[in-house]
């Protein structure tokens, strides 16, 4: 018994060791793109393409490189561990910049075995002699299913040139600063009296031209934080009567704040505006009463809820619309409706939400995703905001995408009852260190 047992242990202690190498040495497919850095040579490009093929070798790395004279779009394979301190590598190396992953996934077996990155010259070579040489050292097996294979359609893509419309590149951060501006009014407005809520704005701006287009009100806990809690504790029945009603003290504060000229946003859910009779009307006299113009105010409907009933639902757009108030669909990208109610009811705005845009300069996924929302705002006529934008390198990227309109604690963080600090753009003429009192 103890010497099946034995057995037993060592043969149990072989296969864990043996699953744990395999789960350390899993395949993983990376395709990336690059810029070539403008002054490289060309030898110094050979000197750059043989390290690359000696490291990867010597990684058990392989793959296939494509070059067009400005980009490289490279495919890799090898374990996982190895790919990703290879891209972090490829990151710091001053010869690329604007370095962005197109895809990154895992695999049964490598698609290009045996050359650590053989090299594809799309500037001397046809569409047709590009597809022959790729499908020529393909591997047997994964040249017989490359019809389905997804990472075989992006190289493809890239590969007969059909994929530079999209390549956006954003200018280098390092041409810009930040300054800072305070804005001519940002006296603190307490909260009305048994008020368990409070309001903070945050504006969205036109960068380039130093504009706040519009203020968006944000509801806020008594403490200042998000008001989840608050709106969970109240019965269902009366959540949407709140989220309505709210909106009086908006319009207070904006009032009280001299916001007489110029746009306000609110949020609403879907319900609020379904579920309560009459709530166009009220949303009206809440605004006429607080002596501003139903056309300075825009209606965020936020996609954190199901809209139970469309016809219900277009209806309350319709009156909306009739009563000069504008229409946008808030956090695009995250909630429930998505494309079908861009489709339905087109907006004055889209604004894309947080989760798209953060680290979007170096996500070629985010990237198409976000220049194809772009593409079809700009098609219906409907102005796209870019929410949570926290970095320069994300700014860039938007507005060389054509991004005009943005919001986020890169120009501006949420103020609590009062016009926040603005913080803009402003190019760097020289290049080198950051002058003195850049942000």
């Amino acid at each position: 018994m103890d010497i099946r047992l034995n057995v037993f242990n060592m043969w149990a202690k072989e296969w864990n060791a043996f699953y744990c190498y395999r789960r350390a040495t899993l395949l993983s497919t990376l395709i990336y793109c690059s810029h070539v850095n403008d002054g490289l040579s060309p030898e110094a490009l050979d000197v750059m393409l043989t390290e690359g093929r000696e490291r990867n070798a010597a990684r058990g790395i392989t793959g296939i490189l494509l070059f067009d004279g400005i980009h490289f779009v490279q495919l890799l394979e090898g374990p996982a561990p190895r790919l990703d301190a290879l891209l972090e590598s490829i990151r710091r190396d001053p010869r690329h910049r604007n370095v962005v992953v197109l895809l990154q996934d895992n695999g049964p077996c490598r698609r290009f075995d045996g050359d650590p990155c053989a090299m594809v010259d799309l500037r001397v070579l046809s569409p047709e002699q590009v597809s022959s040489m790729i499908h020529d050292r393909l591997e047997e097996r994964a040249s017989q299913a490359c019809s389905d294979d997804r990472v075989f359609k992006v190289l493809m893509w890239y590969a007969l040139a059909r994929g530079t419309d999209h390549i956006v590149e954003g200018e280098d951060a390092l041409c810009w600063r930040l300054v800072a501006d305070v804005p001519a009014v940002i006296h603190e407005v307490t909260a009305e009296s048994g008020q368990n809520y409070k309001f903070a704005l945050q504006p969205i701006v036109d960068p380039i031209r130093r504009v706040v287009t519009s203020f968006e009100f944000l509801m806020r806990s008594q403490a200042g934080g998000s008001p989840e809690p608050l709106l969970a504790a109240i019965p269902p029945g009366r959540r949407h009567l709140l989220d309505l009603e709210s909106k009086t003290q908006a319009f207070h504060l904006a009032r009280r704040l001299g916001l007489n000229n110029i746009h306000l946003s609110v949020n609403l859910l879907p319900m609020s505006l379904t579920d309560i009779p009459g709530s166009v009307e009220r949303l009206v006299d809440q605004i006429v009463a607080c002596g501003l113009s139903p056309s300075q105010v825009m209606v965020e409907v936020t996609e954190q809820e199901a809209i139970s009933s469309l016809k219900a639902f277009s209806g309350a757009i319709k009156r909306l619309r009739r009563a000069g108030i504008g229409i946008a669909i808030d956090d695009f990208g995250a909630g429930f409706a998505g494309l079908s109610l861009l489709a339905e009811f087109q907006p004055d705005k889209l604004k894309i939400d947080r989760s798209l845009i953060r680290d979007i300069h170096r996500s070629g996924p985010r990237q198409a995703i976000v220049r194809a929302i772009v593409q079809v705002s700009v098609a219906m006529g409907i102005t796209p905001v870019a929410e949570g934008v926290e970095r320069l390198e994300e700014w860039c990227w938007l507005q060389a995408a054509g991004v005009q309109r943005f919001q986020g604690y890169l120009f501006a963080r949420p103020a609590v009852g009062q016009v926040p600090a603005m913080r803009w753009p402003e190019r760097i003429l020289s290049h080198g260190v950051l002058p003195e009192g850049a942000l």
